[in-house]
């Protein structure tokens, strides 16, 4: 691998991802700081991130798209949770219509970032694909805003599947799907029963001859509008930039009032979502058997069906849900733990994604690594050890653009104190012991295994990562940053002795 050892470029900000989140952030970098200069690194060859990277049939959102679209970029298509090729077109419109295709440089991926104290600025080493092979270059940036989400895109969570060589037919995993896999006539078992499976097998099953959802207990599922009939009206009365904000704000609410019902009254909620699934399927001890969970509603997110088309497939007979544990793979399918044999051509572990801080950058400081799992988050953008450091974390309970792009605007908004300050950096600094928490408030199984290796948030203000967009909506903006951003000065060597003077 080649690297560059010239003077390196530097830049006022550099953001890490060109998917949802880092196209929102150059928009608000070009809007509010014109006058400075900024990249956007993405790894992949193209924009849009998670939806680049999936394609496995039905890929879609489980989100609305008024909230999962941008609020300076109305959502003008039919469908409210829209597919994922219609999301990266949109994506695909914001940055031409913006000029932000200029910033981002494809093909960069950011291997290391160290915070240089001397200099006040982080050095990034950064490899791209040149003329001759794989290159090494740096670049260095007064500001790091990393938002690359905390998914491992490259390493799925793949448990160990007892037989699994012994198995005769095709294992395909979402995050990996073949262009070429043909599943036609095929018997399909889909091992999983998160956002991704209930995506999959209605999908699936309009070709295959019988798709199986396989499940070890069972995950809340709830049939939404494909279409928003309100949204429709709205917009066939208002302007497109008006009925975006009322649709937008209309659906914040049903979406925020729900989740509080569910957390305040929680077998009420359980008694609506059994009560909405056993009317599709007029079967109430199959609801009972596969659809009831033992944990609440919101303990992990729900999940959504548009139209109700998992439901559909399943009462058509062309799909059926399983909750049973695997014993071992046979040639002919798998083995349950009952006895019972299910027989697959094709096996889809949709046994979900694994977590990994910051797209795997380990930031340093001063070429000294910063325990990450130690560090707290500051209005659930910046962290205490790091300085002109920020990440974008999306809501769990909620469209992850809500948070991004209000984490993106408080962004600017530490840029421009620190323009009016005259500081050259700044760390968040907690005044006090605060109680630790776990970032990421859920009982998934994805982030109990990888939460630990995290950073932590706190008990009380800025360092409580609230999922609740109302209040952040009207607090993280008017936060007073000079009481939580402590400045942090260039040091420099004496001469005479040598020792570190600031």
């Amino acid at each position: 691998m080649t690297e560059h050892t010239a003077t390196p470029e530097h830049l006022d900000v550099v953001v890490i991802g060109a998917g949802l989140s880092g196209i929102g952030a150059a928009y608000r970098l070009k809007t509010e700081h014109p006058g400075r200069s900024f990249a956007v690194l993405e790894a992949r060859a193209d924009l849009g991130g998670t939806w680049d990277l999936f394609r496995y049939p039905g890929v879609r959102s489980d989100s609305d798209m008024f909230t999962l679209g941008y609020p300076f970029k109305p959502w003008r298509a039919a469908k409210s949770i829209a597919d994922g090729a219609s999301i990266m077109e949109y994506l695909r419109e914001t940055v031409a219509e913006n000029g932000i295709d200029a910033h981002i440089r494809y093909g960069s991926r950011v291997l290391g970032a160290d915070w240089s104290s001397a200099n006040a600025h982080w050095r990034l080493t950064v490899a791209h694909e040149g003329p001759d092979g794989p290159e090494l270059s740096t670049l260095t940036c007064g500001f790091l805003y990393t938002c690359a989400g905390y998914y491992d895109y490259e390493r799925p969570h793949d448990p160990e599947l007892p037989g699994r060589d012994d198995f005769a037919g095709q294992f395909v995993h979402p995050q990996f799907w073949p262009a070429d896999l043909d599943y036609t006539g095929k018997r399909v078992v889909v091992i999983g029963s998160g956002a991704t499976a209930v995506t999959l097998v209605p999908n699936l099953a309009d070709q295959a001859e019988h798709v199986t959802m396989l499940q070890r207990s069972p995950t809340w599922i709830s049939a939404v509008p494909g279409r928003d009939k309100q949204a429709d009206k709205i917009r066939e009365l208002l302007p497109p930039a008006l009925a975006h904000r009322v649709i937008r704000t209309k659906n914040i609410l049903f979406n925020m009032g729900f989740y509080q019902y569910c957390r305040r009254r929680p077998e009420a909620a359980r008694k609506l979502l059994t009560g909405l699934s056993t009317r599709i399927l007029k079967d109430a001890q199959l609801v009972a058997k596969h659809f009831t969970p033992e944990y609440d509603p919101w303990d992990q997110r729900l999940c959504a069906a548009p139209d109700a088309d998992f439901f559909k497939a399943i009462k058509k007979g062309k799909a059926t849900v399983v909750t049973d544990r695997i014993d071992t793979f046979v040639p002919e399918g798998i083995k349950l733990e009952s006895g019972e044999v299910l027989p697959a051509d094709i096996v889809v572990t949709a046994t979900g994604l694994r977590l990994l801080a910051f797209g795997g950058i380990a930031p340093t400081v001063d070429g000294e690594a910063v325990d990450l799992a130690k560090q707290y988050v500051w209005q659930g953008a910046m962290l205490t050890g790091l300085p002109n450091f920020a990440i974008c974390v999306g809501y769990t309970n909620a469209s992850w653009t809500l948070r991004a792009d209000l984490t993106s605007r408080l962004v600017c908004k530490v840029l421009s104190h620190l323009d009016r300050t005259g500081a050259v950096a700044v760390v968040p600094t907690p005044s006090g012991k605060l109680d630790e928490r776990p970032l990421l408030d859920l009982k998934a199984g994805y982030v109990l295994r990888s939460i630990d290796q995290f950073p932590r948030q706190g008990d009380r203000g800025p360092w409580r990562v609230r999922q609740n967009y109302l209040l952040d909506s009207l607090f993280t903006m008017r936060a007073d940053l000079r009481k939580t951003l402590r400045p942090v000065r260039p040091t420099v060597s004496s001469p005479a002795t040598g020792e570190v003077v600031r």
